[in-house]
């Protein structure tokens, strides 16, 4: 099923370019002009993503924005003609999960709207596997994968009963792996959810952590059996 996407844009020429393109990426589109029709829109049309241009006639991107995220955790990305670091700390603090500044590629713009569904693709997953896991465990804050418990509630990784040291990056990233446990999860996804898009450092970083990781969970860190690689793809808990 095609995902739905709500382009929410005054300027005519940019809704016409952005609805030919993304109706041509195979995605569902509806377009609207202002910030009352897109509340209204929303409402009906559950879009899975919403396009938003901060200045709008009737109501602005902020205020749909504020709307929007308490009636719905739909992804948005907002559209800013004015490239000042308040707006994009506004914009993010309201609720809205991207932002990109016009003028801008149609390339950079699908990147940025893969990346989100595929974020929203993720903890849709996450959910039912958590729910699963739930219900047959009967403990919504623990984990357990042999001789690791992930305790949730407490913050916590052991090992054979014993808490281990992590930093707070080595942490999030465990609890990212053990969620998509089995799974094939890129370089690029794994550094885009654990230490966020605008994150400027090199990939390296995610090598560093995991090295870490596998110096305290695995028997032998060599030669890993429980966080591992996965050639020109990326990397795969195993448990």
């Amino acid at each position: 099923m095609a995902s739905k996407i709500l382009i929410v844009e005054d300027e005519a020429a940019l809704q016409d370019t952005l609805e030919y393109n993304l109706t041509h990426q195979g995605y569902e589109v509806q377009v609207v002009g202002d910030g009352f029709k897109a509340i209204e829109t929303a409402r009906d049309f559950l879009p899975d993503l919403v396009l938003l241009d901060v200045m709008l006639p009737g109501m602005d991107g902020f205020e749909v924005c504020r709307i929007l995220r308490q009636e719905t955790n739909v992804p948005i990305l907002m559209l800013t003609a004015r490239d000042t670091e308040i707006d994009r700390v506004i914009g993010l603090e309201i609720g809205a999960d991207d932002y990109i500044t016009k003028p801008f590629s149609m390339r950079e713009l699908q990147a940025r709207l893969k990346a989100l569904l595929r974020r929203v693709r993720f903890d849709q997953e996450d959910a039912v596997q958590a729910e699963e896991v739930n219900s047959s465990a009967g403990d919504t804050n623990r984990q357990i994968f042999g001789d690791l418990i992930l305790d949730l509630s407490r913050h916590e990784l052991s090992r054979d009963g014993r808490p281990l040291s992590l930093k707070p990056k080595e942490y999030d990233l465990f609890v990212y792996l053990a969620r998509h446990k089995g799974k094939v999860l890129t370089r690029d996804l794994i550094m885009e959810s654990v230490w966020g898009w605008d994150y400027t450092g090199g990939s390296r970083t995610l090598d560093v952590h995991v090295r870490w990781l596998r110096e305290k969970i695995e028997s032998d860190p060599a030669n890993p059996v429980r966080i591992v690689t996965v050639r020109g793809a990326g990397y795969r808990f195993e448990g």
